[in-house]
């Protein structure tokens, strides 16, 4: 079964083709095609990879609203060009990781009108993703008319969080219209907590696995038996960790006294919380951790602050997520910083050192995922495992499809 996996990200867009057979059904495949489209401001960047080596690299400004056509002239890519890699009837079906399906969607759907005006309803809830993920879906409709498409949902993994976890305290009327803790990364911390378990040769069930998920969005998730109990991000992805250009949990009377102050209005604050905060906010140069380290390897105090400050709310929450599971067998490392960065990750430990987590050092620096970073006395086992959102999304609609 040859499945086209579109993945909607708040500053990319992967496209990724997968053929799956019984086996690779189980286990991580690399895919035939992959494309991807990254935009920094109006720059934006294309890479197309086929598994016979062939390569476009291409780089040019874009505005916003001509990113529709972007995303039209990468899919043409897959099926004409030099790179190309399949015709258009040799796809099967068509999955989207969508990253808000509300409190009505949390499992994999086939996607109707119904399902599209659901993920349309709560798009301002996850601005920067549902929109583009809804684009996605259009594009694709467009280009591979009569082909199946499905989609598999970031907060479906979230759906077992408890009741004292997901509900706010505020009024009790918040729950009946939605307002509540979704959780997000949910496709990622899922497969991170099975491959974890899978290198462990243990059961899942009987682990307590802390997910970090770090990348331009971050979010960790407390898994117990396999399950989510907890997680960091709330009713939108803005909430939890520091970000890339997301700040993550912020005193709400600071908003409070912006309106009343700055007199702006909710989609000046919607930009300042979403575009202009985080990294880049406190840095003043970047949301990108290569950028933080590097400016701060040169003695830039606002870079140095800026990674203070994500070390210090990571391994905050980490103990947090490990406090409401009353202990932490695995903390897992996963996405762009927490697979990429050993000094992220040697930061982060070693604020840990009390929970019985114990870094090792030669390991930490030489190895890439997937890998087990632990001293062999640590009580807490050190897992950087490599993302993969793309492949998980592509066994859901397999499976849907085969059902």
């Amino acid at each position: 079964m040859r499945v086209l996996v579109l993945n909607a990200g708040s500053s990319s867009q992967k496209i990724a083709l997968f053929e799956l057979s019984s086996t690779s059904a189980h286990h991580p495949v690399q895919p035939l095609w992959q494309g991807k489209l990254d935009w920094h401001g109006t720059r934006e960047k294309l890479m197309i990879r086929n598994l016979q080596g062939k390569e476009i690299r291409e780089e040019k400004d874009v505005a916003t609203d001509q990113r529709h056509s972007s995303l039209e002239t990468l899919l043409s890519n897959l099926c004409s060009g030099p790179a190309a890699e399949v015709s258009k009837d040799r796809i099967d079906v068509l999955g989207h990781r969508i990253v808000h399906g509300g409190p009505k969607l949390t499992d994999p759907a086939l996607i109707d009108a119904d399902v599209k005006a659901t993920i349309s309803s709560v798009a301002e809830i996850a601005p920067l993703h549902n929109v583009a993920g809804l684009k996605g879906i259009q594009t694709a409709e467009t280009l591979f008319p009569g082909k199946p498409q499905i989609a598999v949902f970031d907060t479906g993994f979230h759906k077992t969080l408890p009741q004292y976890a997901y509900v706010y305290p505020g009024p009790f009327e918040w729950v009946k219209r939605g307002i509540r803790r979704y959780g997000f990364h949910g496709i990622n911390h899922q497969y991170c907590a099975m491959r974890a378990a899978d290198m462990l040769g243990r059961d899942v069930a009987s682990l307590n696995i802390v997910s970090c998920h770090l990348g331009n969005g971050c979010s960790l998730a407390a898994i117990h038996g396999g399950k989510s109990v907890n997680t960091s991000m709330g009713f939108t992805p803005l909430d939890g960790v520091m970000m890339g250009t997301r700040g993550g949990a912020i005193d709400p009377g600071i908003l409070i006294h912006l309106l009343r102050t700055d007199h702006i209005g909710p989609n000046e604050l919607d930009d300042l919380l979403n575009h202009q905060s985080g990294l880049l906010g406190v840095s003043g140069l970047s949301s990108d951790m290569r950028d933080i380290l590097k400016a701060a390897s040169h003695g830039k105090e606002r870079a140095m602050l800026a990674f203070d400050i994500f070390v210090h709310r990571v391994a905050t929450e980490t103990a947090a997520m490990a406090a409401s599971m009353c202990g932490m067998d695995v903390i897992v490392f996963t996405a762009g910083i927490g697979e990429n960065s050993p000094e992220v990750r040697q930061a982060v430990c070693s604020k840990l050192e009390f929970l019985g987590i114990q870094l090792d050092p030669e390991k930490n620096t030489s190895m890439s995922p997937d890998a087990d970073l632990a001293s062999r006395s640590s009580r807490v086992r050190i897992l950087a495992i490599e993302a993969q959102e793309d492949w998980a999304v592509a066994r859901e609609c397999a499976r849907m499809l085969a059902q």
